[in-house]
């Protein structure tokens, strides 16, 4: 990875190539945010062949993985940009296919092309799509899901309009490949607002698509007085107790009461979940096997889960800052 590089230098670098270009999407959010840009994405009129064309004339080597799809890349300062021929006639048809307003912006030096009110819901912290929600969920139900990262990562919310999108085709994540499911999720909950995204995917239904060991959670009172919430805000609690840099500990977290509603027993006015975790381990095996993880995140995120109730697991202070100070000791 080169050196932080600028939305114009890269813009510079790539329109000294190719005629005509544009950058759009998160470079030009996270320009106007203020944050620093990590891929540079561009469209042009021209064809994916003729782009190619112009890289090879220009003595660069042109990246083509993602040529049958309109894509062909190139370096610049250590970086690669990637140029997609439009989808549609014009660039306001190329930006009304885009996820949300925030990521359907185009900007040239000195020029924003901003449609569909993106710069304004940046403002406002809104998450909308460009054109009918229902038509933007239902052609890509990824977008569930990049909802939720979005609300975890930039503390955004999604309109009304896009959370009943969201419940309405929350089934067609069923369809989505895992491995985009669990970068997405592993981003949702790296984030600094993760209960916000999570709790985002509990009410609109698309948990139980992705996660379907965790949906039994939402509004699942725990009568216990070492509770004071349902099990689902405690797990979320628990999730933002950890550090976020540490992705296999926020798993942990997210599935270390996982098997509570599975082993309640009832005694006189309240419920216990005697040896839970070791079923929540057992929940960790098969989300492990669905996300496609590597036998080391497995095992770590295992074993954390496995030894949550121990006093000196690395999970205690966090799930314990997730109960009421007043709870019952020993």
């Amino acid at each position: 990875m080169g050196a932080s590089m600028t939305s114009e230098a890269a813009w510079t670098a790539a329109s000294a190539v190719v005629e005509d270009l544009w950058l759009v999407g998160g470079s030009v959010r996270d320009e106007l945010m203020g944050r620093s840009c990590e891929d540079f994405d561009f469209v042009t009129p021209l064809s994916a062949d003729e782009i190619e064309t112009a890289i090879r004339a220009a003595g660069r080597k042109p990246y083509t993985l993602g040529k049958r799809f309109g894509t062909v890349g190139m370096m610049a300062e250590g970086r690669k940009l990637e140029i997609t021929t439009l989808r549609g006639a014009t660039l306001d048809d190329d930006l009304r296919h885009r996820d949300f307003t925030i990521n359907a912006m185009a900007w040239q030096p000195g020029l924003l092309e901003d449609p569909y009110g993106g710069r304004a819901d940046l403002e406002a912290g809104v998450l909308r799509a460009p054109g009918p929600a229902r038509e933007s969920i239902r052609d890509d139900a990824l977008r569930i899901l990049r909802a939720a990262r979005f609300e975890s990562e930039l503390g955004f919310s999604a309109d009304e309009e896009l959370k009943e999108a969201m419940a309405r085709y929350a089934h067609k994540l069923s369809g989505v490949a895992k491995e985009r499911c669990a970068l997405e999720l592993d981003r949702t909950l790296s984030g600094p607002h993760a209960a916000k995204g999570l709790r985002l995917l509990a009410e609109t239904g698309a948990l139980v698509w992705v996660l379907p060991e965790l949906a039994l959670q939402e509004s699942y009172e725990q009568n216990s007085p070492y509770h004071d919430r349902d099990l689902l805000e405690h797990t979320l609690a628990v999730v933002e107790a950890v550090d976020a840099a540490d992705l296999d500990m926020r798993w942990a977290a997210l599935l270390h009461d996982a098997g509570k509603p599975y082993v309640r027993a009832e005694k006189p006015g309240r419920s216990t979940y005697v040896h839970h975790e070791l079923l929540s381990a057992e929940i960790v095996d098969r989300v492990a096997v669905s996300l496609r993880w590597s036998n080391a995140r497995h095992a770590r995120v295992r074993e954390l889960v496995a030894g949550h109730m121990a006093p000196s697991s690395p999970l205690r202070a966090a799930d314990d800052s997730g109960k009421p100070a007043d709870r019952p000791r020993g």
